[in-house]
């Protein structure tokens, strides 16, 4: 019988909230921060584009089971729009391929904004991680293939114009999953009959996480300077943001540490009394903060679908 491997790295469990650099690839930053924690597994809840800056949540350890709960959360972007240049990408680093001397006013984009808001269809850039008959569009598109992506729903809360300038404008949007900032540019850009591409885009909010809990990526890579790895570890260690706090949308359930013990063993619990809290296809319980299971609340008792420590 072979030999099961043992894991490299820590058993570390939590979320760093990365304030991920301009010019540096969502995956990258996972293995960066993968490798300056020495977490055992490492992901991230939501992809940013190399050129887009911002909040890039990163799940460790027994974290990443918690990883959907924030990718279903909503996002705040911060944005510019520069007009008159339709991009291959839809962002500075595709070629031009539609161009205009037209400029939008002020009060142009203004009426437009209640078109973009609510929920909307959008074709997602040719340039993007959709796959296509199993092939990400990216790729297709980078072979030169004309992509065909489908439309498909979107939710934008809320789109707000900060600035208006002669050839750019800044806009806040705050939005649902799935939805593409760069297709609301081009989008835009072609109703305001001017084109348009994204030239700056950061990312500022992933529910639950706020932007107070940002950590810039330098403030932990200058921590490699500390040569006691003891001490360098634990100073990392003190950034991480339990994984319970991922999923703060959902009912929560404080439980003892007989009822963590039967839960850990895939066990329900019994809910009794006036207080029991009511039925719910999702909970989560918790032992003195610590996550303990995420499961459904249904007939009397707490029954475990995910288990964590």
């Amino acid at each position: 019988m072979a030999r099961q491997r043992k894991p490299k790295g820590r058993p570390i469990s939590g979320w760093l909230i990365l304030d991920k650099p301009f010019d540096y690839g969502s995956t990258e930053a996972v293995g960066k921060i993968k490798w300056l924690f020495k977490a055992q597994k490492a992901g991230h809840a939501g992809t940013l584009d190399p050129l887009a800056s911002g909040m890039l949540p990163i799940a460790l350890g027994d974290a990443t089971k918690t990883v959907p709960y924030v990718m279903d959360g909503r996002k705040i972007y911060e944005f510019t729009v520069s007009w008159g240049e339709e991009r291959a990408t839809d962002d500075l680093e595709g070629d031009v391929t539609q161009s205009s001397d037209k400029r939008p006013t002020e009060e142009d984009i203004r009426a437009l904004l209640p078109k973009y808001t609510g929920v909307i269809e959008q074709i997602p850039p040719q340039f993007s991680a959709i796959k296509i008959a199993g092939e990400r569009a990216y790729d297709m598109a980078r072979e030169g293939e004309t992509v065909e992506i489908p439309a498909r729903e979107v939710e934008v809360h809320r789109l707000t114009l900060l600035k208006a300038e002669a050839d750019k404008a800044h806009f806040e949007v705050e939005c649902g999953k799935g939805t593409y900032v760069r297709s609301l540019a081009r989008d835009m850009g072609r109703d305001l009959g001017c084109y348009g591409h994204i030239s700056e885009l950061r990312r500022t909010l992933v529910a639950p996480f706020g932007e107070d809990r940002l950590v810039p990526l330098e403030k932990l890579t200058a921590l490699e300077d500390i040569e006691d790895q003891d001490e360098r570890l634990a100073t990392l260690d003190a950034f991480l943001i339990p994984a319970a706090e991922a999923l703060a949308e959902l009912p929560h359930l404080p439980v003892s540490e007989d009822q963590a013990r039967r839960l850990r063993s895939g066990n329900p619990i019994l809910l009794r009394g006036r207080d029991a809290p009511l039925p719910t296809p999702e909970a989560y319980a918790t032992l003195k903060g610590d996550l303990i299971s995420i499961g459904a609340i249904e007939e009397g008792e707490f029954r475990p679908k995910r288990v964590f420590g």
